[in-house]
């Protein structure tokens, strides 16, 4: 009974010692323990953490036994463990990054020119409408597509592999870019703020092995863009005529233009409603990105 008083005596004052900043920290760090394992979910990363800990066992194992030569072996491959993880994850560590450069600023702070968000929502209409009739032309016809839709992640690499043509949405230029035998049509196009800013360009291919090799070129280079940004990808298959979106990571193949549309409003234009704050408070929305 001594040692149970003695136990709460002591945790009573633990508590007590906590204060505000205590408690902002600990959250911090949790909510950043919360995000690291999130961002480590079904990649390779995650695979090294069961690696890690194995490891970590194995060398507290040769300590305890006093094992010299393995423990010299394992202590210097500890050493330089950090750069050779750097090299082999390091598109797990651009994509973490990126992540967590996406956190809106206040609109305009780094825009040439400001755009009423009436007139933002009306072209994003326009452009959606724009892909989804042309996607479904194309689909019906079996002719090869891809379109990536650009949203916070800014894709200037990608573009630079391209050619520029910065033009309004209209089905009839989409259809004209990815029609067989066109200078452009083996390349993706990139839709940039409601506008089909270019065309032609090289995507990089997906790096994850577990893709069905049912899948071909385009849609590996979907994956590979929404792996490495937040990118929307719209594919059309030349062989099934399949229409599928590749987004974080994932594809969802053979969707129908109702879902195609549904899946592209809510995605960009929802994330309007969410910047004028009507679907979440202020906190949770910066603890969500």
């Amino acid at each position: 009974m001594e040692i149970l008083d003695k136990f709460w005596v002591q945790f009573a004052s633990s508590v007590k010692a906590i204060g505000f900043t205590d408690v902002i920290d600990m959250l911090f760090v949790a909510y950043l323990i919360y995000k690291l394992a999130h961002l480590m979910k079904e990649t390779r990363a995650a695979q090294l953490v069961k690696g890690l800990v194995v490891y970590i066992a194995a060398f507290l194992i040769a300590m305890v036994a006093e094992m010299k030569t393995v423990q010299f072996i394992m202590k210097y491959l500890l050493d330089n463990a950090l750069i050779v993880l750097v090299v082999i994850f390091q598109p797990e560590l651009r994509r973490a990054l990126e992540q967590v450069g996406r956190s809106k600023l206040p609109i305009g702070l780094f825009s040439s020119h400001a755009i009423s968000e009436e007139a933002v929502k009306q072209q994003w209409q326009t452009a959606i409408s724009s892909i989804c009739e042309a996607a479904s032309s194309l689909s019906r016809t079996q002719t090869g597509a891809l379109m990536v839709i650009e949203q916070q992640t800014k894709l200037g690499d990608i573009i630079k592999t391209g050619t520029i043509i910065d033009s309004d949405p209209s089905m009839e230029l989409i259809g004209n870019v990815f029609f067989p035998n066109s200078p452009l049509h083996d390349g993706a196009m990139i839709i940039r703020a409601g506008r089909l800013y270019a065309a032609g360009c090289f995507l990089p291919l997906s790096t994850n092995y577990e893709i069905s090799k049912q899948l071909g070129t385009r849609h590996r280079a979907a994956l590979g863009m929404s792996e490495n940004s937040d990118a929307i990808i719209i594919v059309v298959s030349e062989e099934t005529g399949f229409i599928s979106i590749a987004r974080n990571g994932t594809l969802e193949i053979n969707l129908s233009i109702d879902r195609l549309r549904k899946t592209l409003e809510e995605s960009i234009l929802k994330e309007d409603k969410d910047e004028k704050g009507e679907k979440k408070p202020g906190f949770w929305k910066v603890m969500n990105r």
